[in-house]
C-alpha cells in the first residue's frame, strides 16, 4: 500500500502524538471487540490522550472507569454512524466536526466499519494522520487496510491499529469492574446465598435468538443443581424474559432494566456462568472474566466467538437456509456462488441447537 513519503512506511509509529481520536459509535458487543486494539494504542502511545468518538452510553460507561479510554466525545446520530437514542436532542454532524476539529488530533482512527460513511467523518477531523478500515465503496484514509466481512472482529481492529505502529499486546477483551458497579449490583441483587448463574435470552437481531423454552429448560436444570438463576434483558426484551421465567416453572430472578451497564457488568462478574445468545451481554460477561456458553449462528461464530476454551464454549448452528422459506442466505456474502440470496424473514437461525449441548457445556464449565 503506497503512502505519502512524509508519513513514512505503514506500520511506523507517528511521532509527537498527543491526542488520538478513535471512531467506534455502535453497540455494546462491537465496543467490547475493540478493547484489545485500544490497549495496543495505549501501549504504543503511553503519553497520548485516547478520545473515543462514541454514543451517549459510552460516555456513561467510561465515567471514572480505569482503562484505555481517557475521554468520550459523543458523536451525533448520522447515517452509517449511529441511530438516535430515545429522547435524544438532535445535533448536526457538521457542528460536531467543527468542534472536534479544535481538539487538534494527531491521529484519527476509523474502527467503526467499512468506511463508506465513517471515513469521510474521520477525514474531516483534521488529524495529521488518518488510519483504519476501508471497504471497496469507501474513500481511502492515509493508512488503511481492506475491510473484509468474514474476519474476527478483535483481529480486524488489531490489524488496523498496527498501521500506526501499535502491535497487539493482547487478544482478550477486558473491562474493569469498579466499586461503584459492585455497589449497584449488590443493592439491586443483594448478597447471594448460593452460586449465581445468568441467562440472557435476547438479541436485537431475532435470527440470533435461541428459543425461550430452551433457555427455560436450562434455567430449570441449573436451579435444580442449586444455582440462583438470573434472567437478564433490556426493557425491549421484557416480554421475552417473562416467557423464559414462565416456562421455567421454578423460582428465577428476572432483571429487566434494573441495572445500569456497569451494574450489569458487576452482576455478571459475580456469576459462575452466563448463558446467552450472541449479543452484547455475552461479550460483556467474557470481558469481566466470567465463564460463558454462547449460542451462535455459524457466520457470527467466525466474526465474534472467542477462540479461548478454558472458560468459554461457543456452540454453533450450521443453518444456512431460512427456516421459513428455505432461501440460502449465504450468497449475499458470496455473490458468485449459486443460491438465492437474502430473504425478509427474521425467524431464528439457531433453533437447531439442542438444549443438551448447552447443558453439557454449562455443566463442564461449572464443574471445572
Amino acid at each position: 500500500m503506497a503512502t505519502p513519503a512524509l508519513l513514512g512506511p505503514v506500520g511506523e509509529r507517528v511521532p509527537d502524538v498527543e491526542r488520538i481520536a478513535v471512531l467506534r459509535a455502535n453497540a455494546l458487543g462491537d465496543f467490547i471487540f475493540l478493547l484489545p486494539a485500544l490497549e495496543s494504542l495505549r501501549a504504543a502511545y503511553p503519553g497520548a490522550e485516547i478520545v473515543l468518538l462514541g454514543a451517549p452510553w459510552h460516555a456513561k460507561l467510561w465515567r471514572d472507569r480505569p482503562g484505555p479510554v481517557d475521554r468520550v466525545l459523543v458523536v451525533p446520530p448520522a447515517p452509517g454512524i449511529r441511530e438516535p437514542g430515545p429522547d435524544e436532542t438532535p445535533s448536526r454532524i457538521d457542528d460536531f466536526l467543527e468542534r472536534a476539529g479544535k481538539e487538534r488530533f494527531d491521529l484519527a482512527l476509523q474502527l467503526h466499519g467499512g468506511g463508506a460513511n465513517s471515513n469521510p467523518v474521520v477525514s474531516r477531523l483534521g488529524a495529521r494522520v488518518t488510519a483504519g478500515l476501508r471497504a471497496e465503496d469507501a474513500p481511502p484514509l492515509d493508512r488503511w487496510i481492506r475491510y473484509v466481512y468474514y474476519q474476527h472482529e478483535v483481529i480486524r481492529y488489531l490489524e488496523a491499529v498496527a498501521l500506526v505502529g501499535a502491535p497487539a499486546v493482547t487478544i482478550i477483551p477486558a473491562l474493569a469492574v469498579t466499586d461503584t458497579d459492585r455497589a449497584e449490583a449488590r443493592e439491586v441483587l443483594g448478597e447471594p446465598d448460593r452460586p449465581r448463574v445468568a441467562l440472557h435470552p435476547g438479541a436485537t437481531d431475532t435470527r440470533r435468538r435461541w428459543p425461550a423454552e430452551r433457555f427455560a429448560e436450562v434455567a430449570r436444570e441449573l436451579h435444580g443443581d442449586g444455582y440462583e438463576v438470573l434472567v437478564t434483558g433490556t426493557p425491549a426484551e421484557r416480554e421475552l424474559v417473562d416467557a423464559v421465567v414462565a416456562a421455567a416453572g421454578v423460582p428465577v430472578r428476572p432483571q429487566v432494566g434494573t441495572l445500569s451497564l456497569g451494574g450489569l457488568a458487576a452482576a455478571y462478574a459475580g456469576c459462575e456462568l452466563v448463558v446467552s445468545n450472541d449479543t452484547g451481554p455475552l461479550h460483556l460477561a467474557g470481558a469481566v472474566g466470567t465463564a460463558t456458553v454462547g449460542v451462535y449462528w455459524l457466520g457470527n461464530l467466525i466474526n465474534g466467538a472467542t477462540p479461548l476454551r478454558a472458560r468459554h464454549r461457543p456452540i454453533a448452528s450450521w443453518t444456512t437456509r431460512c427456516p421459513v422459506c428455505g432461501v440460502d442466505c449465504t450468497p449475499g456474502i458470496y455473490p458468485h456462488r449459486p443460491g438465492d440470496g437474502d430473504c425478509p424473514h427474521r425467524d431464528s437461525f439457531v433453533a437447531d441447537v439442542p438444549t443438551v449441548e448447552v447443558l453439557e457445556a454449562a455443566t463442564e464449565l461449572l464443574g471445572r
